[in-house]
């Protein structure tokens, strides 16, 4: 069962990478090898993460399905071994991929051979195995110095030569705090952006707007700057690159104004508002089921991440609400964590980070991988953290220190809880500020980023006023 659950999520992880990844020209053998072995790590690793992913919400609702149906003959499959099995392997595999995999990967990728030795795949082999042991060596006396500093006891020192019971663990631990705040900083920007990412994906609709209008107006600027761009020497390169930008983003917004005129009337006055109003509704229960674990926190001792074992699985519902409930956490699990890859590919430090089709290398592919897999590996223990669900962790995902530090966990939720707030009251906001912005004249300090702005701009029969 295990083996065809990967194999799904490996064969449909491959499909997905090689959408993105870029086609490779005439290649020499060699390159080709070493290009090869990084895209099946890569596919690996994201198999992985959409497995950690997966986990939580496949472990409620066989939890749900094992109380419904007990003596079933058909699920006998399904029990605790299974999902016990299924968290130690996801752990022990995301250990894998992130200390051992991906750097792999990434050494081998950038390695040529030492110098004096045959070119060659074992001359680079070679030489990432000695980046690598130089790594783990790196990374083993930061934890060991940190350590000695932190909590330094004879006993904590001797705990530091077991290397299996101890140091990975402790390790993995860190890496899912770090995870767990690059949560905290992605997921609040995703859940307000989400909103402007369904609206570009949905047909808005048509209020007080003649899209017959802006489609003759955006035809006469598409032919405005095809007269221009032929008009330009092509000597002049930064002319025609330039003017090339344009044509594009005017043929862009004229695909979306076809697209608009095509809709139905259904699409655009129904699909629109609900979707919106779901999105609405689902970051509010997420910012009340946050709110609700925090008073959890201040009266109850057992609402922590970590100290209650809780039933077996199959022995009592995780939800108050039976199926309906553990349905509604799977959704909200689902929407958290599309909002978290949503607001780490907006914001500015990783713009540059987000993958383009058929144009991505294989250095950001995986470094793409191994993003989303400290991001699933960590969604898991922020789920819990935050009370979105009741279910424990299983396996190494539920033997982190940290989950059971009071002021962490609180101080977590709290963040959590204000930062979405402030993100959303941001968002519906902005309308209102950039009004009131103009009815006070300000906006005009809001220079615009496009020099050529400034200079010219076209009108509706196509030719260019001066400013």
């Amino acid at each position: 069962i295990c083996f065809l659950l990967f194999a799904v999520l490996y064969i449909v992880s491959y499909f997905i990478i090689t959408r993105y990844k870029r086609k490779a020209d005439e290649q020499e053998d060699e390159d080709a090898i070493v290009n090869r072995i990084s895209l099946f790590l890569s596919t690996f690793t994201l198999a992985v993460s959409a497995g950690a992913v997966l986990l939580l919400p496949f472990s409620i609702i066989s939890n749900e399905i094992l109380l419904s149906f007990p003596q079933n003959y058909y699920i006998q499959w399904l029990n605790g071994s299974l999902i016990h099995g299924l968290w130690n392997l996801a752990s022990l595999f995301s250990n894998l991929c992130l200390f051992v995999l991906m750097p792999f990967a990434f050494f081998f990728l950038e390695s040529e051979g030492f110098a004096g030795l045959k070119k060659g795949i074992r001359a680079r082999i070679l030489e990432t195995l000695v980046m690598l042991i130089l790594l783990a060596l790196l990374i083993l006396g930061i934890v060991w110095v940190a350590s000695a500093l932190i909590d330094n006891d004879a006993a904590s020192m001797e705990s530091l030569y077991d290397l299996w019971e101890f140091y990975l663990p402790y390790l993995y631990s860190c890496i899912s705090l770090m995870g767990c705040l690059l949560l905290l900083l992605c997921t609040p920007v995703g859940l307000s952006r989400m909103f402007t990412v369904m609206g570009q994906l949905l047909v808005k609709p048509t209020i007080l707007e003649d899209l017959d209008e802006q489609m003759y107006i955006i035809t006469l600027e598409e032919e405005a700057i095809q007269r221009r761009l032929n008009g330009v020497s092509s000597t002049v390169e930064y002319q025609t690159a330039e003017l090339e930008r344009e044509l594009e983003k005017v043929k862009s917004k004229k695909m979306n104004l076809e697209r608009r005129k095509k809709a139905s009337a259904w699409e655009r006055n129904l699909v629109y508002p609900a979707v919106m109003i779901l999105l609405l509704i689902e970051t509010s229960i997420s910012v009340f089921l946050v709110a609700l674990n925090i008073l959890y926190l201040l009266v109850d001792e057992t609402a922590m991440p970590k100290g209650s074992g809780g039933p077996g699985i199959g022995s009592a519902s995780l939800s108050t609400f039976g199926f309906v409930g553990a349905a509604l956490e799977i959704i909200l699990i689902f929407y958290l964590m599309v909002s978290s890859v949503v607001g780490f590919y907006s914001l500015r430090f990783f713009e540059n980070f987000t993958p383009r089709k058929d144009d991505t290398t294989m250095t950001k592919i995986i470094g793409n991988c191994v993003s989303i897999l400290v991001l699933s590996s960590a969604l898991p223990v922020m789920s819990r953290t935050l009370g979105i669900t009741r279910f424990d962790l299983l396996g190494d995902f539920g033997r982190f220190n940290w989950l059971g530090n009071f002021y962490i966990v609180l101080s977590y939720n709290l963040l959590f809880a204000i930062m979405t707030t402030l993100c959303l009251v941001r968002k519906f906001t902005s309308a209102v500020r950039e009004e009131l912005l103009k009815a006070l004249g300000l906006d005009k300090l809001h220079l615009s980023n496009n020099p050529r702005d400034s200079e010219t701009k076209p009108s509706a029969n196509g030719h260019q006023k001066t400013l």
